[in-house]
């Protein structure tokens, strides 16, 4: 989301610079957003696709060491159980009760000596879908007012205004899902935007001999 409201409204910010038709901000903005928001899922399903394969080629190597080292194997798990608090007298019917069962000592070992946890099967077309869909909806909020405004000028205000909201507020709001003072976390947000754009528009402008 915060890349699908920075990067098209950099975009749009630089052309209103350079180009004398909101219909070129706006076809240049859509076709932005198809390819970032196609690029940001797929990018986002390898992400997770990648997660799932590191797992499971993790866990069939634990599975084989279960099988074949089964004493170094039961000698890690005695370690993890005496540094996580558990009583000296209390570790080797634990570790004997494990061993009777390779599946759940398998689990042992994936989470507890790797730190690894069992993916979703399905969080790779998930989050694809969510983070080309938020990207595509941050997209065109500051290109909405190009489609309605033909003069440039009027719609940039228009856009600068409304994209900067919309950055404090998901700003804001990711902030206390993360633990940071929401202003803070708003106000970073807007200023990661409206330095982007700034520089967009600058550059446009001083290339295209408006400056």
């Amino acid at each position: 989301m915060s890349d699908g409201l920075t990067v098209p409204f950099a975009l749009a910010a630089g052309l209103s610079a350079s180009v004398s038709s909101t219909a070129i901000i706006v076809v240049a903005g859509l076709a932005e957003i198809a390819a970032g928001s196609i690029a940001m899922g797929l990018g986002g399903y390898l992400a997770a696709k990648t997660d799932a394969d590191h797992y499971h080629g993790e866990r069939a190597r634990e599975t084989r060491e279960v099988a074949e080292i089964p004493d170094h194997e039961a000698a890690e798990v005695r370690e993890i159980l005496l540094e996580h608090g558990v009583a000296d007298e209390h570790v080797t019917p634990i570790v004997d009760a494990m061993v009777a069962n390779p599946e759940r000592w398998v689990d042992f070992m994936m989470r507890f000596e790797l730190g690894l946890e069992r993916p979703d099967p399905q969080e790779a077309r998930r989050s694809a879908f969510t983070i080309g869909l938020a990207y595509l909806f941050g997209g065109l909020v500051p290109l909405v007012p190009y489609f309605f405004l033909s003069r440039i000028h009027s719609a940039f205000l228009v856009s600068v205004v409304c994209t900067l909201c919309a950055l404090f507020l998901f700003g804001y709001f990711k902030a206390r899902f993360t633990g940071i003072a929401p202003w803070r976390g708003g106000l970073q947000t807007v200023l990661v935007g409206a330095l982007a754009s700034a520089a967009a528009y600058g550059l446009a402008a001083l290339i295209s001999g408006r400056a």
